[in-house]
C-alpha cells in the first residue's frame, strides 16, 4: 500500500505578510476602541439611570405641591417635572370621560381619564385609576365619582403617543394610550394642560372603582452588566492581539 504524503501537514506555518498583519492590526484596534467606547458610554448611562431613579423616588414620596398652572405649561418637561407629586382643585367633567384600554395586575380593563376643570377655566386630564371591563360600560359611564369641587393629589405624567401596533382610533372611541392632545380634541376640550395626573389611591373616586394609586414606576437598570460585557470584549480583543503578536514573533525567530 502506498504511503500517504503527510508533508503538507507537517510543514510549519509561515509568518503572515505585512499586509495581513496590518489589516489584522487595524481590525483589532477598531474593535478595541469600539468596545471601550461602548463601555464608557454605559458608565455614563449607569450614572444617569441611578440619578433618575433617585430623583423620581424623591418626587414620588414628597408632599404634594401645586400642579403647574397655565403660565408654567411651556416650561414643562419630562426630566424636570414627570412624577412630581401634585395637588389640584376643580370640578370633574364626567360627561367627557375617556376609557383607555390597559392590562394591570388586577387584570384587563381601562384607565378612567376624567377632565378636571379648575377655577381659571383650564383643564387637566386626571387618570382616576383602573377599572375592570365589567365596572364601566364601553361608552365611558362608570360609577359616579365625587361631585362638586374636589381636591385631587397624584403624580404628574407626560402624554403617551399613540402606539405603533395598537393605534388610538378616536372615531371609534378606541384608546390604547393616554394621548392628552388627541383625547382633548376628541372630547372638545380646550385650554388643556400638556400633562395628565395619575390620581393617588382614594383621591379621585368615592367607590371601589376606579382604583387610583396604581402608577407603575419601573426603570430597568442593566447598564452595569452591559459595561462589564463591553470591557470584557475589549480585553479579549487585547488578549488575542498579544497572542497573535507573540505567535508572529516566535515564527519569525524560528525561520
Amino acid at each position: 500500500m502506498a504511503a500517504h504524503d503527510t508533508s503538507s501537514y507537517d510543514a510549519p506555518r509561515m509568518p503572515r505578510g505585512p499586509v495581513a498583519l496590518t489589516l489584522l492590526g487595524l481590525l483589532a484596534a477598531a474593535l478595541f476602541i469600539g468596545f471601550v467606547s461602548l463601555g464608557n458610554w454605559q458608565v455614563h448611562r449607569l450614572a444617569w439611570k441611578r440619578a433618575l431613579i433617585a430623583r423620581v423616588d424623591a418626587r414620588v414620596h414628597a408632599p404634594p405641591i401645586a400642579a403647574p398652572m397655565r403660565d408654567q405649561w411651556p416650561g414643562i418637561s419630562a426630566e424636570k417635572d414627570e412624577y412630581l407629586h401634585v395637588r389640584l382643585n376643580g370640578v370633574f367633567l364626567y360627561d367627557r370621560q375617556t376609557l383607555v384600554w390597559t392590562a394591570t395586575d388586577e387584570g384587563s380593563g381601562f384607565w378612567v381619564m376624567t377632565p378636571l376643570r379648575m377655577a381659571d377655566g383650564s383643564v387637566v386630564l386626571i387618570n382616576r385609576g383602573f377599572a375592570p371591563v365589567d365596572a364601566c360600560r364601553r361608552d365611558g359611564h362608570c360609577s359616579a365619582g365625587p361631585s362638586g369641587e374636589v381636591t385631587v393629589t397624584g403624580l404628574l405624567r407626560m402624554p403617551e403617543p399613540s402606539g405603533f401596533f395598537r393605534r388610538n382610533d378616536p372615531a371609534r372611541d378606541n384608546w390604547y394610550t393616554r394621548d392628552v392632545a388627541a383625547i382633548a380634541a376628541a372630547r372638545g376640550l380646550h385650554d388643556v394642560a400638556p400633562y395628565f395626573v395619575d390620581a393617588d389611591a382614594g383621591s379621585a373616586s368615592s367607590g371601589q372603582w376606579p382604583e387610583g394609586g396604581m402608577t407603575v414606576i419601573n426603570f430597568p437598570n442593566n447598564h452595569l452588566s452591559y459595561l462589564i460585557t463591553w470591557y470584557l470584549l475589549a480585553l479579549m480583543v487585547l488578549g488575542a492581539s498579544v497572542y497573535v503578536g507573540y505567535d508572529e514573533y516566535r515564527l519569525r525567530r524560528r525561520t
